[in-house]
């Protein structure tokens, strides 16, 4: 019988380790230490594709044999940087989320999917912004929320086909592409 193969998840985000854990107990995170730049020119959901991709990639090249998991997630709205920014351009809007993720079999097949969330943030005041900044501090969350906590309570509605994608990683697409890469979560 042979050994399983390792499973690294290429990703230094607690929130994508945190989702993992839910469905696979024995892994690794490797930071894939790239550019994640991309140019003005590139759309959202080709953007979180290509990233995730790459981050796959980086990390799998370094370690032959293993399955390696990428993910990556993009708001697209209007260019805002900074939390404060996005939050305002944010009320009373739709924000569309491309959630990619890419699993590098050990064979290394590549297997991918992107999902697509779409936010409605309710009409936001700049103080409840600003309390919830300093509440929350969402530096390193794309669209500058934590859906998982209080960035909840922005919202008007969520339209997705996997709840778990607005945090980080579609677990739904993740256990499928595990499975094409010959690695069954319930097993």
């Amino acid at each position: 019988m042979s050994e399983p193969s390792r499973l690294i998840l290429a990703s230094t985000s607690i929130y994508r380790r945190k989702l993992l854990g839910r469905i696979i107990g024995d892994f690794t995170a490797v930071s894939p230490d790239m550019d994640e730049s991309a140019p003005a020119e590139e759309p959202s959901g080709a953007t979180a594709s290509r990233l995730a991709l790459a981050k796959a990639q980086a990390v799998a090249q370094n370690h032959p044999g293993a399955v390696v998991i990428g993910s990556d997630q993009v708001a697209d709205l209007d260019g805002a940087v900074n939390a404060r920014a996005q939050l305002l351009a944010s009320s009373g809007r739709f924000v569309i989320f491309h959630t990619a993720v890419c699993v590098i079999g050990a064979d290394g097949a590549e297997h991918a999917a992107v999902d697509v969330t779409r936010v409605r943030f309710r009409y936001l005041r700049a103080r409840e912004i600003d309390r919830y900044i300093e509440r929350e501090q969402p530096f390193d969350c794309a669209g500058s929320f934590k859906a998982e906590a209080l960035g909840i309570a922005l919202f008007d509605s969520i339209e997705s086909t996997d709840p778990t994608a607005l945090i980080g990683l579609p677990l739904i697409a993740t256990c499928r592409l595990l499975r094409e890469a010959g690695i069954d979560p319930l097993a």
